[in-house]
């Protein structure tokens, strides 16, 4: 028996390889399939099962065209929902033979209806359990998704159903037994999940608040649900394209990886309702970029943050990419359902600019320089960071405008008034001056390097304020102090 957890990071995704006697199956596979392909070729192994623990809502699973590939069947655990291809609705407690191994359906609704988790079984004993989005290390499923797709399916019934579920089903296995997660911390799919991504039920028993024994279900329910974000507006999309079908991924590439030369760029964005979508890291965006440009680095949680702010994956998008990552670029968006993507600037920005064509740049400036505007002026701040971290530190008058809600409170910003903005490294206060500065926004100042480079600057340490203060400073902020925009920065 051989076992191969393939975790991306970029969607905080574990993807398993289980393997036996030259035959194997795949659990919940990333869309992009060739990994898996190679893998069981390498190894001389049959891909005869694609396990899936439910339809996915934070990304476009690979069950489709891994089944095409390999004419492995497809399951899924019951649900009254129609696929659009060929699947194997199993019953709970259905076995499947896997060579000399057996892998066992547990029906385990809560996260959504059709959610299962899978047992793996060597010599009748249990070994692991691949619990999908039911229970991860540390936490469980959020029970508020399967709503957006079928309204009735309120957060409450769904928690209820989920308290069922790990109470009646998973707590009574063994406690040595291994359990393999489809997610870890990073994830949308959840609200405190550990970084490690495998650990024993017996232990998770001691660890996880779900499984504390002495929560019922109305205080089990209240827990689970409290502390819950919006989660990204992309969700509910993936969801039917998992249930209903998509483009083969080799479709997607061939369609997307078409280098524009800088006049078709020019003339598509001019033509052409679409984004521009720049994916060069924050500073070097500043630096200079094509107007109109959003900035959401590669080199980050690139797909989770794409989905979240570019709220609907039927958009046309172009984008600018270091040389050489185009793909890997396409590949990322093509995990999440963003499949009208039209093509890429050649040779990236610097074909752009040597073409003398017209360059925006994004004001960015260092924490010590920022510090020193602190105490000569009354300024505006916009700390961009979640409402978490916010109340675990911030700057005394920064106002909490978390990138994931800017759109909804952009009103709240005053266009003629130099405003600061920062984030924990970065990432986020880039993306959010480069949405706003679409829309007329040109006073947005970047600290660089965000609230970690702040904090070790000399003349912050005294003035970070805690979660106390974050509830003084919300009526701070309500008259609206403003910075003289003729201060030059």
């Amino acid at each position: 028996m051989y076992i191969e957890q393939i975790y991306t990071k970029c969607l905080s995704e574990a993807t398993y390889y289980i393997e036996s006697n030259g035959f194997a199956a795949v659990i919940d596979p990333l869309r992009e399939v060739q990994p898996y392909l190679d893998l069981a070729r390498s190894r001389g192994a049959e891909i005869i099962y694609v396990f899936e623990t439910h339809f996915h809502a934070d990304f476009v699973s690979g069950h489709i065209d891994l089944s095409n590939k390999t004419d492995a069947i497809i399951v899924f655990g019951p649900t009254t929902l129609k696929t659009g291809f060929p699947a194997v609705i199993a019953k709970d407690g259905q076995v499947f033979q896997l060579g000399d191994v057996t892998i066992q359906l547990i029906h385990t609704p809560g996260h959504t209806m059709e959610s299962s988790c899978y047992l793996l079984k060597s010599d009748n004993k249990p070994v692991a359990l691949f619990t999908g989005d039911t229970l991860f290390i540390g936490d469980v499923g959020r029970p508020d998704l399967a709503q957006k797709v079928i309204a009735e399916l309120t957060p409450q019934k769904l928690a209820g159903h989920l308290f069922d579920s790990l109470r009646n089903k998973i707590m009574p296995l063994p406690d040595d037994l291994i359990i393999c997660p489809g997610h870890g911390a990073g994830s949308a799919c959840g609200k405190n999940m550990s970084k490690e991504t495998t650990d024993t039920l017996g232990h998770q028993k001691k660890v996880n608040y779900a499984l504390n024994t002495s929560l019922n279900k109305e205080e089990f329910i209240r827990q689970v649900l409290t502390g819950l974000t919006q989660p990204p507006a992309y969700f509910p999309q993936d969801v039917l394209l998992n249930v209903k079908g998509y483009a083969s991924i080799d479709h997607v590439f061939q369609r997307s990886l078409k280098p524009l030369v800088t006049d078709e760029f020019k003339k598509m964005i001019e033509t052409t309702e679409l984004v521009i979508l720049d994916t060069r890291d924050a500073q070097t965006f500043a630096q200079g970029f094509v107007p109109g440009s959003v900035n959401i680095g590669i080199d980050g949680s690139f797909a989770t943050w794409a989905g979240t702010l570019i709220k609907d994956t039927t958009t046309s998008i172009v984008f600018v990419a270091y040389p050489g990552r185009e793909e890997e670029v396409v590949t990322r968006l093509a995990r999440i359902g963003f499949d009208t993507i039209l093509g890429y600037l050649d040779k990236g920005f610097e074909s752009w600019k040597n073409s003398g064509l017209p360059v925006e740049k994004i004001s960015s400036i260092e924490p010590a320089l920022f510090s020193t505007l602190l105490k000569n002026s009354d300024t505006n701040i916009i700390d961009a960071r979640n409402q978490k971290e916010f109340e675990e530190g911030h700057l005394p008058g920064a106002k909490n405008l978390p990138l994931e809600y800017m759109e909804e409170h952009e009103e709240e910003i005053n266009k003629d008034k130099v405003t600061f903005v920062y984030c924990a490294g970065g990432y986020r206060s880039m993306a959010f001056i480069s949405l706003l500065k679409r829309k007329g926004y040109n006073n947005l100042v970047d600290v660089k390097g965000g609230f970690a480079a702040i904090k070790q600057t000399a003349g912050f340490g005294d003035q970070i304020s805690n979660e106390t203060d974050a509830r003084t400073f919300c009526e701070i902020t309500k008259e609206n102090k403003q910075l003289n925009t003729n201060r030059e920065v």
